[in-house]
């Protein structure tokens, strides 16, 4: 686990696995902690990180609906949890669904004496609209396609756009059995002018980027999706994410449009 302040009040930790990232933003002596790192002990010494570095944690928000975005109570017991309405409307028709794709990483990857996943009804928000975090708003924007929920998020004051599963160096779009690639364009399409203005964009797995990278890793993933819809088999991965992993998820997209 790493962690990295892109402003005065935003630090970012990653995971080390699958680079996920959760990102601590601040305003007016308190903080929310976005999304979630992943191994048990890294979620046992983010408060302390968190405390050392001034982000008192008043509350929790998720990108989205992936289990591995759904940790923070691991770490902070007694913080609410906001998300966008799309996301609390999965979460009530996906019960204990989380829970079981946590116990299966963990029999996978040998993860032994977790407590078990606590998802106390979440906060439903608004998207569009706003979240308060001291004197300040964090403006929140609709972000589906991926799954068929999700919203970013905007801290204007620092200039970080914190998008959730989109605009990975890391990894390729992935459309999910629930996704959709029209509205992941159409996602993208939101973003652009967020990103166009950010000092940091924060995708939920990979590095931190600049406005300029952030850009440039948009316009190739609309080529690929584009080229996904239009040419299926024939579609070219984006730059640099050609691994096995990810042809494989590339396999899985053109299952899912076909």
């Amino acid at each position: 686990m790493r962690a990295v302040a892109v402003h005065p009040d935003v630090v970012v930790v990653t995971s080390r696995v699958w680079q996920t990232t959760c990102t601590a933003v601040r305003a007016g002596g308190e903080a929310l902690l976005i999304d979630s790192v992943v191994y048990p002990d890294e979620l046992e010494a983010l408060p302390a990180l968190l405390e050392q570095a001034g982000f008192p944690i008043a509350g929790l928000l998720v990108t989205h609906g992936d289990w591995d975005h759904l940790l923070g109570r691991a770490a902070f017991a007694q913080a609410p949890i906001g998300c966008a309405e799309t996301t609390a409307a999965r979460l009530a028709a996906e019960p204990g669904a989380a829970q079981r794709a946590l116990r299966d990483f963990d029999d996978e990857h040998y993860v032994a004496a977790r407590p078990p996943l606590s998802l106390p009804a979440a906060q439903s928000l608004p998207v569009p609209g706003y979240c308060a975090v001291g004197e300040r708003e964090l403006e929140l924007h609709p972000a589906d396609g991926h799954t068929a929920d999700g919203m970013a998020l905007w801290a204007p004051w620092a200039g970080v756009l914190v998008c959730g599963d989109y605009l990975s160096t890391v990894e390729i779009p992935m459309i999910s059995p629930a996704g959709s690639l029209d509205a992941y364009l159409a996602t993208l399409a939101r973003l652009r002018d967020l990103v166009g203005r950010a000092s940091a964009v924060v995708p939920g797995h990979g590095p931190v980027m600049e406005s300029d990278r952030a850009s440039a890793v948009l316009d190739e993933d609309e080529t690929y999706l584009r080229a996904l819809r239009e040419d299926g088999e024939r579609a070219g991965l984006p730059p640099g994410r050609s691994s096995a992993t990810q042809r494989a998820l590339h396999t899985a997209n053109l299952e899912r449009v076909a």
